[in-house]
């Protein structure tokens, strides 16, 4: 199925009457952005441009596509969609611009991700495929990047293929969750297709195979010697780290070396404290304890606190899933449209939800830096501009697609990852603190406030 029906079926019926009104050309402008800063937290970590990019790029209806949507039918069981309009569909070329956020930049809530702008009928038909590749994978991203602070240095692996939902899901939480700096995934197809490293030993089901836990870690340890984690709480947790201790010596005869031990279950701060005292006594001192089981950022802190010895976390359900808040919510929202005379007018929704009312105009977002750090942000119409300032600045929304075609570049998902872990750096520690963080600074120009009352 081609990708241009990844929409919601009120897209479709939106562009024919925007056609049959006369309204498909007007050029309008649109904002992706989300109203509420994930996971109880301060921040977000902005993802999933590849996945629009590419999108747009390919963005056409064929043949089968028409065919498909020629024979839906409305209420009265005639068809649901004019003969014209589906003609002018097969015709049709994306003619938009997108300016967008790299991804790996910390962005917040009322922020704009993404703007659009270009003929209203095709805005409205890309809305839905925009929405599902930015929301979720900024949703992932964010939920990697606290669970990565929480962990400090040590290396965080993504486990969450086998809980995702879904191999697209799978795929996508394993892109973000490296791009919102985890060091490595066990998903081998987002390895071979993003370039992710990739990280496995064995499961409890290679021990239970063999008579007894010596036999099991012998035979890996003969079959996986430079692959060398095992793990030890199939049957006696301490018991299992002797035997990997017994395995490990084997391991320096053939001229290999104990990597690890994993640890999956039981409690992980008591177990990891006496296994790295067995490890260390038997000459082990590098060898690296890895702990799974439900790990999330405030496992992690909460394992941190009570001194584990933990060197790598194994994070997969919690993580692939965004458990705690499984929806980003963000939305697409129309702020500007041509009139006929061609100058712009200023749509807003009102809601007695303040969270819900939009603001109209062409925004950008001025990030204002202190020393290297960032200090606050303004959201400003772009065609009214800004006043000179002599303030260090950067402007967030940079030209991606100009008349549909790209006038950027993606980096590299490493690019984007070290840029993640660069915003991070930047941004005050009060605001990434996992439990009643500090609010960042997000204010908007005076002259664009007064349009929302307007």
């Amino acid at each position: 199925m081609a990708e241009s029906l990844l929409t919601d079926l009120y897209q479709i019926t939106m562009a024919n009457a925007y056609w049959k009104s006369g309204l498909a050309e007007r050029e309008a402008v649109f904002h992706l952005y989300f109203r509420r800063n994930p996971f109880g937290g301060a921040f977000a970590i902005a993802a999933g441009l590849a996945a629009v990019v590419e999108f747009l790029q390919e963005f056409h209806f064929d043949e089968a596509d028409v065919r498909y949507l020629a024979g839906l039918s409305g209420d009265d069981a005639s068809p649901l969609l004019d003969r014209d309009f589906l003609v002018a569909l097969r015709e049709m070329r994306l003619g938009c611009d997108l300016d967008a956020v790299p991804e790996g930049t910390a962005v917040f809530a009322g922020e704009p991700l993404l703007r659009i702008r270009g003929p209203i009928v095709q805005c409205q038909l890309i809305e839905t495929a925009l929405l599902n590749a930015v929301n979720f994978q900024t949703l992932i991203a964010t939920k990697a990047a606290r669970v990565c602070l929480a962990a400090g240095a040590d290396p965080v692996l993504e486990f969450g293929l086998r809980r995702a939902q879904g191999p697209n899901g799978g795929l996508s939480a394993s892109r973000a969750a490296y791009l919102g700096g985890c060091a490595a995934t066990s998903n081998v197809l987002a390895g071979r297709r993003f370039g992710i490293p990739v990280r496995g030993t064995h499961a409890h089901s290679w021990v239970m195979a063999f008579d007894s836990e010596r036999q099991a870690f012998r035979a890996w340890a003969e079959a996986m010697p430079n692959n060398s984690v095992f793990l030890v709480d199939t049957y006696d947790t301490l018991a299992g780290v002797r035997l990997a201790v017994e395995a490990g010596h084997h391991l320096r005869d053939k001229g290999y070396d104990l990597s690890g031990v994993r640890l999956d279950s039981g409690d992980l701060a008591e177990l990891s404290i006496a296994a790295r005292e067995l490890l260390d006594a038997s000459g082990f001192a590098d060898a690296k304890i890895v702990a799974s089981n439900d790990l999330d950022e405030y496992a992690i802190a909460e394992l941190k606190r009570r001194g584990a010895p933990i060197g790598i976390w194994g994070v997969g359900t919690r993580l692939a899933t965004a458990h705690d808040d499984p929806a980003l919510g963000g939305v697409y929202k129309l702020a500007a449209l041509r009139n006929a005379d061609g100058g712009w007018s200023y749509p807003a929704k009102r809601s007695a939800d303040p969270d819900k009312s939009t603001l109209p105009g062409i925004h950008q977002t001025r990030r204002f830096l202190a020393r290297g750090a960032f200090e606050r942000d303004l959201i400003f119409d772009e065609e009214l501009g800004l006043d000179p300032t002599d303030e260090a600045h950067e402007d967030l929304l940079v030209p991606v697609l100009k008349s549909g075609s790209a006038v950027y570049e993606i980096p590299p998902l490493d690019t984007s990852r070290a840029r993640t872990l660069e915003q991070l750096a930047r941004l005050p520690a009060g605001v990434k603190r996992l439990v009643h963080p500090d609010p960042y600074p997000v204010e908007i120009e005076p002259r664009l406030a007064a349009r929302r009352q307007a």
